[in-house]
């Protein structure tokens, strides 16, 4: 670069410059004036052809004698830039181009477009899609039963992974449902790894970090009537990786479980039968097993009573219960399943009568439901503990309104203290 430069100034030496007679300085800027909109013209355009104040004026003939030194300029310039073009284009010249190597996200993304999702990707792919088919069936159905619109409110994370929350509030039927669906990719510091080690041996202890994968389907309806129960559903997978994507340890957990603020004991049972008859065709041991653990999952232990009437609950669940394809396909049977257990109640119950005294009570027991996701849920803790993780979209779960009375107790023999009595004291339904 140097020697061009050098070659350039070679070809256009000093010249001692002419000092030119200025008549006065009123001339000067009348000619600049008037020659900006004068024709460039060469050496060999007659002086007739100019204009005569131009003409005779001595800048005029001083400057017509000056076409050669641009040439010279301007072939020096077609050599400098075919010089630099020449050292840019050489090989030796060339630096690599530095790229971040694309992220398990970036990686997923590509698979989807290419691709598509089939039986044959990776789980994660699998359960992303098939928790977003439940959730657009779900929305479709439930606004049927209230007749008004769910907002969606869609999100992307940068470190990759989106979400879709779907909200009604004040409805017709719900004073607030939600389905929200969320994927999220991250990292995992050591003490994270270290805990989930507990239930999970396959994790490398003497690792500083690890990525991992969550995928869930979170539903929470709160009826207008106090009749009609409140409703709770999430569906989950996670996942560890390597830097290149291949799973290293992965599991399934979830659960469904009604919380009604009056007590209707064929509700209660038809709700009970349904998730029964989806863990039986997976293993007859499953609801009994996964009912209890409901029952003490949901307990609120500084009220002594647990949130609601049940349903079911696991986690945690990995290769030591059973192949990933055979959890994957109960985890599809409960989602399907649950539309049976709840549309049938709350038509029944939507539209009930009810007073003062039925509200007041429903709000109190939306503040135990409040207590319970707020001090005690594991997936709400989790949510909030997240790097990154939306606040709006955890909180979703809790109820419009809600109301906490000092010192409040159901009057003997109520319907109100009837339900107490269960909650203190869980019941097997079927």
């Amino acid at each position: 670069m140097k020697a061009a430069t050098e070659c350039l100034l070679r070809t256009n030496p000093a010249r001692p410059r002419t000092r030119l007679p200025i008549r006065n300085s009123s001339f000067e800027s009348s000619y600049q004036f008037r020659n900006a909109s004068v024709r460039r013209r060469g050496p060999s355009d007659p002086p007739s052809k100019l204009p005569k104040s131009v003409r005779d004026s001595p800048i005029s003939s001083s400057r017509r004698g000056v076409w050669a030194p641009k040439t010279r300029l301007a072939v020096g310039a077609i050599f400098l830039g075919s010089l630099i073009y020449s050292m840019l284009a050489s090989p030796l010249q060339s630096v690599p181009e530095r790229t971040e190597a694309p992220s398990i996200a970036d990686l997923d993304n590509r698979r989807k477009r290419e691709s598509g999702v089939t039986s044959n990707s990776p789980m994660r792919l699998r359960m992303e899609s098939f928790i977003k088919e439940q959730q657009e069936l779900f929305v479709r159905e439930l606004e049927k039963v209230d007749g008004g619109k769910f907002g969606r409110d869609t999100w992307r994370r940068p470190a990759g992974g989106e979400g879709t929350s779907c909200v009604l509030q004040d409805g017709r039927v719900f004073e607030k449902a939600g389905v929200n669906t969320s994927v999220v990719y991250g990292t995992l510091p050591r003490p994270a790894i270290a805990k989930m080690r507990v239930n999970h041996k396959a994790l490398d202890p003497d690792i500083d970090s690890l990525e991992f994968f969550a995928a869930g389907l979170s539903m929470v309806l709160h009826p207008q009537n106090p009749m009609a129960p409140t409703v709770h559903l999430n569906y989950r997978y996670f996942e560890t990786m390597d830097k290149n994507g291949e799973d290293k340890a992965w599991w399934f957990g979830g659960g469904t479980d009604l919380t009604p603020s009056y007590l209707f004991e064929e509700d209660v049972i038809h709700f009970h039968r349904t998730i029964k008859e989806a863990c039986d065709k997976h293993d007859r041991r499953y609801y009994p097993r996964f009912k209890e653990w409901c029952d003490k999952y949901f307990f609120i232990p500084h009220r002594g009573e647990t949130r609601g009437v049940g349903g079911i609950f696991f986690d945690d669940l990995d290769e030591e219960e059973k192949d990933r394809e055979e959890l994957f396909s109960f985890v599809q049977h409960l989602l399907r399943a649950f539309l049976p257990s709840y549309l049938p109640i709350i038509e029944k119950r939507k539209d009930m009568s009810y007073g003062p005294r039925e509200k007041e009570w429903q709000q109190v027991r939306r503040g135990r439901y409040v207590e319970f996701n707020l001090v005690h849920d594991r997936g709400t803790s989790f949510g909030l503990n997240t790097p990154g993780a939306r606040v709006e979209s955890i909180l979703m779960s809790l109820p419009l309104t809600a109301r906490w009375m000092y010192m409040h107790e159901p009057e003997k023999g109520s319907k109100e203290e009837r339900l107490v009595g269960v909650l203190k004291k869980p019941v097997e339904w079927i």
